[in-house]
């Protein structure tokens, strides 16, 4: 994969938590860190889209999944 180089401005204390944080888990660069902050904060928004579209399906339809039917015709 390759990287592409972006800029960004982040207030001081983030900065501090940045550094602190790579030494406490022995992240390699910042880069590292906000690629790790990055993943997890896309997990959770599929995790969020997960379970909005699982709140879509309809119920009723697990009520079919019993009924010993199948979608073969004969």
């Amino acid at each position: 994969m390759q990287a592409e180089k972006i800029s960004i401005s982040l207030s001081q204390s983030l900065v501090n938590f940045i550094e602190s944080y790579k030494i406490a888990k022995g992240c390699n660069s910042p880069s590292q860190v906000i690629e790790l902050a990055l993943e997890l904060l896309r997990n959770q928004e599929l995790e969020s889209a997960y379970r909005q579209a699982s709140s879509e399906l309809d119920s009723a339809w697990d009520l079919t999944l019993a009924d010993g039917l199948t979608d073969e015709t004969w």
